[in-house]
């Protein structure tokens, strides 16, 4: 299975990396809308899309004004956002006002969260609740071969370890490195070592850092070589970069 990621920065975008946006376009699957969302369209390799929205911070929705492109040029035969009530409402009530975007997506569907959501490919895709300001959800495809979790906009280690159980692979948040653990806890986000430590203890086959602080552009942003002493295959996502993952 191939994934892609569009973006990999939190909060705002900056040279380096967008917000939030990662695609899996031989299943048509999207995961949050970024300012990275600009790029979905080049990376479609279906004719119907769905996005799983974590929450509707602005970082994490915002690209959802994008895909107006693609839907009205023909690119895509129909879109389907799935979230929260509350998610919901916050693109509709407010992203999607008429004083913030007073054009209405053609040809997409909104819809609350089911329990499992069938993906293409065979896979079957749940969900969980996470501990943030506002709300968070966690999402978990698995497929006959292969399996990913995504987790972001929480601190780990959570009490989500069965959750991600032995997923081929892991790709959470790592907003901060152990230095700034202080931050991590009062802003809802994570740091190098608990996740680090989450991915050894729940088994997994690879770990993902996204997004990634703004403010800290450089390679190694959050100590790196702290990560892989505990969790030996963990490396830090960039903005377009893509990896195959499972059999």
């Amino acid at each position: 299975m191939r994934l892609v990621f569009l973006g990999t920065g939190g909060y705002r975008p900056n040279e380096r990396r967008h917000t939030a946006a990662l695609m899996l376009p031989e299943a048509g699957v999207c995961f949050d809308a970024g300012t990275s969302f600009f790029r979905m369209p080049d990376q479609l390799r279906t004719r119907d899309l769905q996005v799983f929205l974590t929450h509707p911070h602005l970082d994490h929705i915002c690209g959802l004004t994008y895909s107006i492109v693609p839907l009205m040029s023909d690119q895509l035969d129909s879109m389907t956002v799935y979230g929260t009530r509350r998610t919901l409402a916050g693109v509709n009530n407010h992203l999607f006002s008429d004083e913030m975007f007073p054009v209405a997506l053609p040809k997409t569907e909104y819809r609350d969260l089911p329990d499992r959501v069938p993906v293409t490919g065979g896979g079957t895709l749940t969900h969980r609740a996470l501990k943030h300001p506002g709300g968070a959800v966690g999402y978990r495809i698995d497929w006959p071969t292969t399996s990913l979790a995504y987790i972001t906009d929480t601190t780990a280690p959570g009490d989500y370890g069965s959750f991600v159980e032995g997923v081929d692979l892991l790709i959470h948040e790592c907003y901060f490195p152990d230095d700034m653990s202080n931050w991590a806890d009062e802003t809802g986000h994570s740091c190098t070592t608990p996740v680090a430590q989450l991915a050894k203890n729940a088994n997994v086959g690879q770990l993902a850092l996204v997004h990634i602080d703004p403010e800290r552009p450089e390679d190694d942003p959050i100590g790196l070589d702290t990560a892989r002493a505990i969790f030996p295959n963990t490396y830090i996502a960039e903005d377009k970069m893509e990896v195959e993952f499972g059999k």
